[in-house]
């Protein structure tokens, strides 16, 4: 199907100064279009993808043209295919892409296929760091202390993603206790230029994670996808994406005196949600850009999803090139003027100190506004920013015991002070701030209250190095803020328990405690079900604010505690001149650092070397595992393609109203203990208190199937009212769970469909909001409208997605979901054409035409093949033997 690519008159040699040559480009000025001067840079590196990867059948020349004429296209909402350099997991997410591919194995081997061609087309990073929790926290031995407790709790997860670092080419799995994963990739992984086999182009990343965006401070594209995107970019196959409309962001002045990276990206991120910019590219540009350090460029890209873009993009320039040789990677230009769709600008000498919360990253409070802003969220009815709490109980004290010595909590007092999370911990300047204001804090005899929760998990082992080459580790460790681990932890909830009675006084009397930690996202109930206010602050700030005990305080004019001598101590006898932490990172933070933490990181450790896994390339699969289940995606599958499969006499699964998300569909949290997913699991000998979560039990399509559609806020029309994960077994009238309803249909050889309103399947993009329907046997999804990503993974999965006409829907066809379908569709996929009229009738006389949602003929290749998965593999058998 595939053609010669049409600009290889373009494809350019880059000359060594010293003879001999890098590679060869593809070369934008040598197409000779004066359009492709005025675009963003973030838009150029899309079209040297789209120009790299035409083939005339998954990239076309007219996607070509619409980039090129972006100015014109971008407001229409066209859609083109993208193809990333490379694809970045991270644990949660990487089981089960591991899991398919390890299937699709086995079915290459059925099928007489050569199963060692399954491997990722394009390079995996795959980087644990999800699993770790603060069980201990305050002592020197934390870090291999939660280690332990991590692999306890995974060890079968992490033996699998083992078995595939081995099994796979292609695929990097970078082991527990390395780092978080977006600033191993920004350390590490990054590549920035590609070389392969002496093709030279841009690094461009998709990641399992939201805050992938954090590489966009390094000049590479990148930005999170859902479970299937991700595959299927693993697998050589082309996102399907709109081309986004891209705001310019300038920036000028310089940061004054005192004020971190951390207070600039809480500015940025308020000014950027004013603005509008959900399913857009950011592109900062600007003489302030100079003034970055691409720590604090990468901080600000990393809080991409809290503003709500795609991607929050800094172009390569020697601010760039500087990091490539300070981190161990092998000149300026003026910079011509862009074409944006929108415009901002912030002056750098503008922004003060700042904290966000108390329940969303980006609710802004300047810090001398803290302790007026609490007092209002005490008295304001219970929202974003209120707790409802009675004038006559705001400044109720709770008295309890803390381990003999008597102690005390109030409304706004912190239990949990974390420096955590991506966001920071890459960022030297706040990380050794902090450290800074930890030894000043020491020095003048000032000490944190024994019972908040004071920990600090760094993103990568760098950051140790750096603080104990300044000497500065020590003062953290002496206020409690020792290392905890390396990965994800408060910021995900991964926070631990905090002390029973610190709890209990918490319970007992209505307190609304704090949390403040360096992280990204402040959501209620995220961070600790206990901590009702928790506030996003720079990591000098947590540390400021641990010390003082409360977020009920003016910094300016209330002291953060009393010195040995008796002396009030402020904020600013503890906090460093712009000048000393400059001075500290120059002297602390070496390239050599960096060499040596990552070359370690590929020798793993003591405990992830010691996890013994099978040496085969293919996957031994465990009857008994409740973690690792090899799922039933090529039963009984074929060389030959299925070809298209219409709908006869289906029943309605269930019937849905507008706006149902993927955490409506998709398995998440916790395991209900009267759901089909905890009878599963107690079947099979585990205790109720093993349940573990459904996100890590993502390799388990039993449990995740029994999980599908168990959201306990699940409104289905067919209960007349009432809420909950349940539907009626029409041919009975029999009210059963989601999954014993489809398993019952499937038994009796019945097909089922879901009709819906507007929006179906909005919210962030799940892999199993997909997979599950599919394997509860539901073969097409009727709504009246699609969110654009999850409409791609039915087709992915072989569900058809069908749209109502216009002003059309359930109600307007007087369906109530108690009749039959049939949906007839030609034998021949040559037959069908995408976004095609296709008729539904009823069993009850009604019929309607519908829009069928195949959307590039690449989706209908998948359609035909009975799913993406399947594709891939009939293709790599005929292409490739």
């Amino acid at each position: 199907m595939a053609t010669e690519n049409p600009f290889k008159s373009i494809l350019k040699t880059l000359q060594r100064p010293d003879g001999g040559e890098f590679g060869k480009y593809y070369s934008l000025p040598a197409l000779n279009d004066p359009r492709i001067d005025k675009l963003p840079y973030s838009i150029k590196i899309l079209l040297e993808s789209a120009i790299r990867n035409c083939d005339e059948f998954q990239v076309k020349s007219k996607d070509v043209e619409k980039i090129i004429d972006w100015e014109t296209t971008s407001p229409k909402q066209v859609e083109i295919p993208f193809k990333p350099a490379r694809v970045l997991l991270q644990d949660f997410t990487g089981v089960p892409a591991v899991v398919d591919l390890a299937c699709m194995r086995d079915a290459m081997n059925k099928l007489g296929g050569d199963s060692n061609k399954i491997n990722p087309l394009v390079p995996v990073d795959l980087v644990i760091d999800h699993s770790v929790q603060v069980d201990v926290a305050r002592s020197e031995n934390a870090v291999q202390a939660n280690m332990e407790f991590e692999f306890r709790r995974n060890k079968e997860r992490f033996a699998f993603l083992k078995w595939g670092s081995n099994a796979f080419h292609n695929m990097l799995v970078v082991p527990p206790g390395s780092g978080i994963v977006h600033q191993v990739n920004l350390e590490y992984l990054g590549r920035v230029v590609f070389n392969t086999n002496g093709m030279l182009y841009p690094d461009s990343v998709v990641g399992t994670d939201s805050h992938t965006t954090m590489i966009d401070g390094l000049g590479v594209a990148g930005w999170g996808v859902g479970g299937i995107e991700a595959e299927a970019a693993m697998l050589g196959q082309p996102m399907s994406m709109v081309l986004p409309g891209v705001v310019g962001f300038k920036l000028s002045g310089k940061l004054r005196d005192g004020v971190t990276a951390t207070d600039l990206v809480l500015t940025v991120t308020q000014m950027l949600r004013k603005h509008g910019v959900v399913g857009m590219f950011v592109e900062f540009y600007g003489e302030g850009m100079s003034e970055l350090s691409l720590a604090d460029r990468a901080t600000i890209a990393n809080m991409s999803p809290e503003y709500g873009a795609t991607m929050g993009f800094f172009p390569v320039d020697h601010v760039t090139l500087q990091y490539l040789k300070l981190t161990g990677r092998s000149d300026d230009t003026p910079q011509s003027e862009r074409v944006y769709s929108s415009y901002l600008e912030l002056n750098l000498e503008e922004v003060v100190p700042c904290v966000s919360g108390p329940k969303r990253p980006h609710d802004r409070v300047p810090l001398n506004e803290m302790k007026a802003d609490w007092h209002a969220c005490l008295d304001n009815r219970v929202g974003f920013k209120g707790f409802a709490i009675p004038k006559e109980y705001q400044s109720k004290v709770a008295e309890f015991n803390f381990h003999g010595t008597p102690a005390q909590l109030r409304h706004g007092d912190v239990v949990i002070a974390a420096i955590t999370s991506c966001t920071n911990t890459s960022n030297p300047s706040v990380m050794l701030g902090a450290a800074l204001v930890a030894k000043k804090a020491c020095e003048l005899g000032l000490e944190v209250k024994p019972w908040i929760k004071t920990s600090l998990a760094p993103g990568s082992g760098v950051v140790t190095k750096y603080l104990q080459n300044s000497g500065l580790q020590k003062y953290l460790n002496h206020l409690g803020f020792h290392i905890v681990g390396y990965g994800c932890t408060t910021c995900i909830g991964n926070s631990g328990d905090i002390d029973d009675a610190v709890a209990a006084a918490i319970t007992e009397n209505d307190i609304v405690a704090a949390a403040v930690l360096s992280g990204n996202r402040n959501f209620e109930g995220r961070v600790h079900p206990l901590t009702r206010a928790n506030y996003l602050a720079s990591p000098p700030l947590v540390v400021a604010y641990a010390l003082a005990g409360s977020v009920n305080i003016d910094f300016e004019t209330e002291p953060v505690g009393v010195g040995k001598d008796g002396k009030k101590i402020f904020l600013r006898d503890i906090w460093p001149s712009s000048e000393e932490v400059a001075h500290v990172v120059q002297k602390s933070v070496l390239p050599d650092m960096f060499k040596a933490t990552y070359e370690a990181i590929t020798k793993g450790n003591p405990m992830w070397n010691q996890l013994s896994v099978p040496s085969g390339t293919l996957y031994a699969w465990d009857p008994k595992s409740t973690y690792i289940h090899e799922p039933p995606y090529f039963k009984d599958m074929t060389m030959s393609p299925p070809g298209p499969h219409g709908v006869k006499g289906a029943y309605c699964l269930l019937n849905f109203g507008d706006s149902i998300t993927t955490d409506h569909i998709s398995p998440a949290g916790s395991i209900h203990k009267d759901s089909p997913a905890a009878k599963y699991l107690m079947e099979r000998g585990v205790d109720r208190r093993d349940f573990n979560s459904y996100g890590s039990r993502r390799g388990n399509d039993e449990i995740m199937a029994r999980g599908t559609f168990a959201n306990i806020r699940l409104v289905n029309k067919l209960l007349n009212g009432e809420v909950g994960p349940k539907t009626i077994h029409i041919p009975t009238g029999e009210k059963l769970s989601v999954f014993d309803a489809a398993m019952r249909y499937k038994n009796e050889g019945h097909d089922t469909v879901i009709l819906a309103g507007a929006e179906y399947g909005s919210g962030s993009s799940r892999d199993w909001a997909a997979k599950g329907p599919m394997l509860l046997g539901v073969k097409a999804v009727i709504a009246k409208s699609f969110e654009r990503i999850h409409r791609s993974n039915l087709v992915g999965m072989g569900i058809i997605p069908l749209c109502f006409k216009p002003g059309e829907d359930a109600e307007t066809h007087g369906l109530t979901g108690h009749e039959r379908y049939t949906i007839d569709l030609p034998s021949s996929v040559s037959e069908i054409r995408p976004g095609q009229d296709v008729r539904v009738v009823t069993d009850s006389g009604k019929s309607f035409t519908c829009v069928i949602r195949f959307d590039t003929e690449v989706e209908l290749a998948y359609f035909d093949h009975g799913g993406i998965l399947q594709y891939v593999i009939r293709n790599l058998i005929n292409v490739r033997q």
